[in-house]
């Protein structure tokens, strides 16, 4: 299995993205990396790794699409950008899978010019896992979608069970729609629009709204929302385990498993959703760590043939 890493993407690229590709060609098995950037730079550190084993290769890219440049413009300007010639590899046949720290909105732009997206899908959505207590969570979106259509919260309820399949092997998941109280007639209007057309859609194990906590609960296996409202609560949890992290300190009570069960390094990334290949998101301030787990969870998804799973559930919007 061959996966393209944008390797000039992210807050810590290329180092972080590099060290974190050896820890993967070394850990995870019949794999080829493509590492994708500044030939020179990236054999450079190689070198400092003290990498000379077999797994990884480079496909020079001359450009980079840095995180405040505007998506679209930038890639049309930058086609021979990391993240789309990554992206291109995947379209060629000559990778599987998509891995990148950079740009979000680039990423999903790319992908969509290379691959688009399934019919019957408007847009993309990017779904992450959750940790709780006796599981995971798949909540989407959590960042591709600010403005949304109920239409859009339907379709995005159909990937998030199919994804919920193949990464939980949950064989009928059930799924909520995010809202301000958990009766039928919380909500605005695009939740209250979405909740009449999910709870008649055929095939689909509608748990009705659920709310925040519910997250945590067990009470829904998939969370569906717009992604102003996912990225929030995903930054939100960042910071409420960093502070609960300093105030256990401060009381001499030792908090390292708690921080390790929800730190994102541990889930990756998360993959794009609705697009025809497979593309994984990584947070921009990854690190190896998290580099790694990002291109485990790429393996993943391409080993649990994701993309026809999603195919497969969306039939029934066509």
């Amino acid at each position: 299995m061959r996966i393209a890493v944008d390797a000039m993407g992210g807050d810590h690229a290329p180092h972080e993205i590099v060290k974190g590709c050896v820890r993967a060609a070394g850990l995870l098995s019949d794999i080829e990396l493509i590492m994708v950037g500044d030939q020179e730079v990236l054999e450079d550190e190689l070198q400092r790794c003290s990498w000379s084993g077999e797994g990884i290769r480079i496909h020079h890219a001359g450009q980079v699409i840095e995180m405040n440049e505007h998506p679209a413009l930038a890639l049309r300007k930058k086609k021979d950008s990391s993240i789309m010639v990554s992206t291109m590899l995947v379209k060629t046949g000559q990778a599987e899978a998509v891995v990148s720290c950079g740009n979000t909105g680039a990423q999903m732009a790319a992908a969509l010019f290379a691959w688009g997206c399934f019919d019957g899908i408007d847009r993309p959505a990017i779904g992450t896992l959750i940790p709780r207590y006796n599981g995971h969570t798949v909540m989407l979106d959590v960042g591709a979608n600010v403005d949304v259509k109920a239409e859009q919260l339907v379709q995005f309820a159909l990937m998030g069970q199919a994804y919920a399949q193949a990464a939980l092997g949950v064989e009928n998941p059930r799924v909520g729609l995010l809202s301000n109280g958990e009766e039928e007639t919380k909500g605005n209007q695009v939740t209250l629009s979405a909740y009449a057309r999910l709870k008649d859609l055929t095939g689909l194990n509608f748990a009705g709204n659920v709310e925040g906590r519910d997250l945590f609960s067990g009470r829904a296996d998939v969370v569906v929302c717009d992604g102003f409202f996912g990225n929030t609560i995903i930054k939100v949890m960042e910071g409420l385990m960093g502070e609960i992290h300093k105030r256990l300190q401060d009381a001499g009570i030792d908090s390292r498993q708690l921080l390790q069960d929800f730190d994102h390094t541990r889930i990756g990334g998360a993959p794009l959703l609705g697009v025809k290949g497979v593309s994984v998101v990584c947070h921009g301030s990854s690190q190896a760590e998290a580099v790694y787990n990002g291109i485990a969870q790429a393996v993943r998804c391409v080993n649990h043939d994701m993309v026809a799973s999603l195919n497969h559930s969306l039939a029934v919007v066509r």
